[in-house]
């Protein structure tokens, strides 16, 4: 395999996971609306609206390689923020997981903001 269909296949699997959260928002909008303003955070639908539009909008961008390295840049930021946001009781494992998971997609965003478009010197 090539290294661009590589890149095509990890910006796919970096944005499904995006993908399907913002559909299943869009799905669920006053349960994703009312677990926003249980963590305490203001402005629960307009949380709703912003993070609909990053997963989707952000997901879809960088499956089709729009903007990609921003598009990254924004979706690492977004899963950081919402990994401490969200996901801070360390006593529950679950959390625990999911606070690691979002850390490893933002790490494997950062690779893509890294080095998405850098052609290797010889």
């Amino acid at each position: 395999m090539n290294s661009n269909t590589i890149s095509i296949i990890g910006r796919v699997l970096l944005a499904t996971i995006f993908v399907f959260s913002g559909i299943g928002k869009i799905m669920a909008p006053a349960a994703t609306i009312g677990y926003i303003a249980s963590s305490g955070l203001p402005l629960a639908p307009l949380g709703f609206a912003i993070a609909v539009a990053v997963e989707l909008g952000g997901g879809l961008a960088l499956v089709f390689g729009f903007q990609t390295r921003i598009v990254a840049a924004i979706l690492a930021a977004f899963s950081v923020a919402t990994a401490l946001a969200f996901h801070t009781n360390f006593a529950d494992q679950n959390q625990l997981i999911h606070l690691l998971k979002n850390f490893a997609m933002a790490g494997g965003l950062l690779q893509v903001v890294a080095f998405y478009g850098n052609k290797a010197k010889a």
